[in-house]
């Protein structure tokens, strides 16, 4: 009947149930993640010591450091002992970092975990990260006003973090990828999109517009068609519209007396492509140089990279080099990344985690060990036994519900003890 109410259990079942076990699912991931990401940084000593950290958990302190002021970035551990009581930015983790804590930037504070820190730490880097903004939208995260859900996610280069929807490609599926590079890193390091052709998730294609490349080491090159069919390679002219996107300018080239057909023009550039690559791999022995004779297209577009891409980028002499001038090096240091760094934060935590109960079973005899294992056994598999039924059923374990778990439990501990023969041997 229209307008008439929805009967009690109706509406229960309506309302969205969760069960003890989504919540201990839920609060392992999130402990896990908290290892991972603090796991690698020491939480009661001051990382100064050591110089520029290759990586390390950072935060941004709002109340000593305000918008307007000197960007700084301070340790796990200065973030507990130092900035306690203050309103910090998380940035995640960030790479070559020296803690700032106490230094000139910090102007009525003074590190309580190492006070001698020179004024400035010359070789870090700052972003709008240490403002609490990310993105090219410069808004905070969360964002009150933003109604739009949507992932963050960090580029390896710059180390900003990126709304999904605001880097120019859609992102593949959570767990498709391993790292992504920005629009903005991808055009200063344009060298990446030879590799990209190969090796992004998302592969870089040649149809898109005719923006055909073809980078030679020197420059971009775009293979032109004529007017009159052939090809020729000219530098590539790009305009940048209002929409921001890299469009290539017409090029006519003055006609033949003879022209040629597409056909024959196409086979003579396959094979001028096979010369220049035979050259290029005799000559070089490149991996980038390799890949440059082929065809792809730059697109002002993010792109999203698998797991270990790293490693096959070259690194020959001429590539190193070529690293170094961009300040990029540290792309050929599989210690670099970030699930490097999660790792071994995940390791250090395993060893330093200690178990009580092993603890326990190492002040015993032999026969209290095999007791207690016993017991414990037994009370691990009737808990997991009895929270199952509410989490079966969708029900909330209330107080009153453990009491009598240990109640019953005890109770049948005891006329199992009860119950038992004693022999003598």
């Amino acid at each position: 009947m229209a307008g008439a109410e929805e009967p009690a259990g109706r509406q229960s079942e309506l309302e969205p149930v969760v069960s003890l076990v989504d919540v201990l699912e839920e609060d392992e991931e999130l402990e896990n993640e908290a290892c991972a990401v603090l796991g690698g940084s020491d939480s009661e000593k001051c990382s100064y010591s050591q110089g520029s950290v290759k990586r390390q958990a950072l935060y941004a302190c709002s109340t000593c450091t305000p918008e307007g002021e000197e960007p700084a970035g301070i340790c796990l551990a200065c973030s507990y002992e130092c900035h306690g009581s203050h309103k910090l930015f998380e940035l995640y983790t960030k790479r070559n970092f020296c803690c700032d804590c106490g230094n000139s930037k910090f102007k009525n504070l003074e590190c309580k975990l190492f006070p001698d820190k020179a004024k400035i730490n010359s070789g870090n880097k700052y972003n709008d990260n240490f403002f609490g903004l990310y993105c090219i939208c410069k808004r905070p995260y969360p964002d009150p006003e933003d109604e739009i859900p949507d992932e963050m996610i960090q580029c390896i280069v710059c180390e900003d973090w990126f709304h999904g929807r605001h880097l120019g490609a859609i992102p593949p599926e959570s767990g498709d990828f391993q790292e992504m590079v920005c629009q903005a890193c991808m055009k200063r390091c344009s060298f990446l999109w030879a590799y990209a052709a190969q090796l992004a998730v998302t592969k870089v294609t040649t149809e898109d517009d005719g923006l055909v490349l073809n980078v030679d080491g020197v420059g971009d090159q775009e293979v032109i068609k004529t007017e009159n069919g052939a090809h020729q390679d000219n530098a590539l002219e790009e305009d940048v519209p209002e929409h921001g996107k890299a469009v290539v300018k017409e090029v006519k080239a003055e006609q033949t007396n003879e022209p040629c057909t597409s056909s024959s023009s196409e086979s003579d550039l396959q094979k001028a492509f096979q010369n220049q690559r035979l050259n290029t791999e005799s000559q070089s022995g490149c991996k980038l140089q390799e890949l440059k004779v082929k065809q792809f297209i730059k697109k002002d577009t993010a792109t999203y990279w698998p797991l270990n891409w790293r490693s096959k980028l070259c690194t020959c002499k001429d590539c190193m080099k070529m690293y170094g001038d961009l300040d990029v090096l540290f792309l050929t240091d599989e210690y670099d990344t970030v699930l490097a760094y999660e790792n071994k934060g995940k390791v250090d935590q395993a060893t330093d985690r200690r178990d009580p109960l092993m603890d326990t079973l190492n002040s015993m005899n032999r026969v209290q060990q095999v007791e207690l294992i016993c017991e414990y056994n037994d009370l691990k598999t009737e808990l997991k036994d009895y929270l199952k039924r509410f989490a079966d059923e969708g029900t909330v374990v209330k107080r009153e519900d453990i009491q009598q778990f240990f109640e019953e439990f005890q109770s049948k501990k005891r006329r199992r003890v009860d119950g038992m023969q004693y022999y003598c041997s």
